[in-house]
């Protein structure tokens, strides 16, 4: 019990510092303040969610951890990152790799965008090892 009351001790005094007066609290149901007007935009994200509910559809976590799959997802990665002009989103784009067959899925800026990540991951994997789900948004 002596060991935990140095601890606690220590808990309560970093506690009692804490000064919350100037924070502002925003509700989780309002959106979030906008930088460029006055209004602001809720993002609509449902059909989305709705498409990444389908038990058939690949997510990060499908990715497998054997040191094949690991390296076949770093190795587009890295090609993908080293690409001159990709956009934000096309850096992000979600590859996983699981038993050898790489799914690309998020959003990217352009078909040209879409087309040279699919280039880089069919150059990786092999043609019939990828399947393309990336889509275009057309945001830089």
């Amino acid at each position: 019990m002596k060991s935990i009351l140095p601890v606690a001790v220590i808990a309560l005094a970093g506690l009692t510092g804490c000064d919350n007066s100037n924070r502002t609290v925003r509700s989780s149901t309002s959106p979030a303040p906008s930088s460029t007007s006055g209004r602001t935009a809720e993002p609509d994200n449902t059909a989305v969610n709705q498409r990444d509910r389908d038990a058939n559809a690949k997510t990060p976590i499908d990715q497998n951890e054997n040191q094949k799959d690991v390296s076949t997802t770093a190795e587009i990665r890295k090609l993908v990152l080293a690409t001159k002009d990709m956009s934000f989103d096309g850096r992000n784009v979600k590859i996983i790799t699981a038993d050898g067959k790489v799914t690309l899925r998020g959003p990217v800026a352009s078909d040209d965008e879409r087309k040279a990540i699919d280039k880089i991951a069919r150059g990786v994997a092999g043609d019939s090892n990828v399947d393309n789900q990336i889509e275009i948004t057309g945001k830089e």
